[in-house]
């Protein structure tokens, strides 16, 4: 009889565990979920990213009918008195009075007292885009004009740079011709002189592109990347990144879609990322749900937040940072009709170990 009792309080123990598995909202940290716009005149809007400068926060994005259309610029707002802006178009692909291209994939940086950077690229298509600079003495005011990088540099490709303590500014970068291949580019003056490292991967064993880059206590440093491969891939360097080690799968899927990351000022790494494996023998998964997850270390993750997780539609392409107050900014595709902006308070962050890929509480 004991022994039955004990068999039936274990098994109402699981069940209960298993019910707050499941009952956890993974909201707990959020401090303002909202969109940036509510209309707009273009249809379409993707691949956000978000920056501090002194004036505060600043976002961009490229927006227009649709990706590749010529009509496609650069669109931009910076957030007064804790609103944002109305979306003011920055720049965009008008070569001559009868040829314009599309814009591609906007990349903010503030450089540490100085210029505000916004990397972009335009072109008819990705293989043939070319990368563009434009930098801001007044936060995102008012704009240089626009100047072409060197001849095959792209600027980062879609998440932000990172400055090592060398003062080299470095750029995460990636190329989707003859294979997906992951490189960097390298500025120790903020754009005016280049160098490049990698390719790191061939394009064959790993298909990898849009790499974030993290930083770890040691001096490490470590890639994140979208991959053709079912599954987040990374790569390290113990040396400043002169040489990087083999890229391999980690433990946590991808949909072949955009992620990215940070390292946070008290050593944790934060990535949002959809949490969707590519179902066999496809080249993609859903672009939703929408997650972020935490680790320590950067290698065992823990889940920590669903941004996103309704069927409709799709939730993507990731823009994370810091900012000095402790704050993570995260902004994100909406549909592909607006960009979504959230502010999360990483101290009170919930998480639980994802273990064989799985979200904790899911079947």
């Amino acid at each position: 009889m004991k022994k039955n009792k004990v068999t039936m309080l274990i098994g109402g123990l699981c069940c209960l565990i298993g019910v707050l598995a499941k009952s956890q909202t993974w909201k707990e940290g959020i401090v303002k979920d909202e969109f940036i716009f509510e209309k707009v005149s273009f249809p379409e809007s993707h691949a956000a990213t978000i920056a501090e400068t002194p004036d505060g926060l600043i976002s961009a994005w490229f927006g227009g009918t649709k990706e590749r259309n010529p009509d496609v610029g650069i669109w931009l707002s910076r957030m007064v008195n804790d609103q944002w802006t109305s979306p003011v178009e920055v720049t965009n692909g008008i070569v001559s009075d009868t040829l314009r291209y599309a814009c591609w994939n906007p990349v903010l940086y503030q450089i540490p007292k100085g210029d505000l950077l916004l990397f972009y690229k335009v072109g008819p298509n990705v293989a043939k885009w070319k990368g563009f600079l434009m930098s801001s003495k007044d936060n995102g005011q008012t704009w240089s004009k626009p100047t072409e990088l060197p001849n095959g540099f792209l600027g980062p490709v879609k998440n932000k740079p990172v400055l090592l303590s060398n003062g080299e500014l470095w750029c995460p970068s990636s190329t989707e011709g003859n294979g997906w291949k992951v490189h960097f580019e390298i500025t120790s003056d903020f754009g005016k002189t280049w160098r490049k490292v990698g390719p790191i991967n061939d394009g064959k064993t790993i298909n990898a592109i849009q790499p974030s880059i993290l930083t770890h206590k040691n001096g490490d440093l470590q890639i994140l990347c979208r991959s053709q491969n079912r599954s987040i891939v990374e790569s390290r360097s113990n040396d400043h990144g002169k040489t990087w080690s083999e890229m391999k799968a980690t433990n946590m899927p991808n949909n072949n879609s955009g992620t990215d990351a940070v390292s946070l000022k008290d050593g944790r790494q934060l990535l949002v990322y959809n949490h969707v494996k590519t179902p066999e023998n496809e080249k993609k998964g859903a672009r939703t749900p929408l997650n972020v997850a935490i680790s320590k270390d950067g290698k065992s993750w823990e889940a920590a937040l669903v941004l996103e997780d309704s069927p409709v539609s799709q939730y993507s392409y990731p823009s994370v940072i810091q900012s000095a107050d402790g704050m993570v900014h995260i902004v994100y595709t909406w549909r592909r009709q607006r960009i979504k902006y959230v502010k999360i308070d990483p101290a009170k962050l919930k998480s639980k170990p994802i273990v064989d890929e799985k979200w904790p509480g899911l079947l």
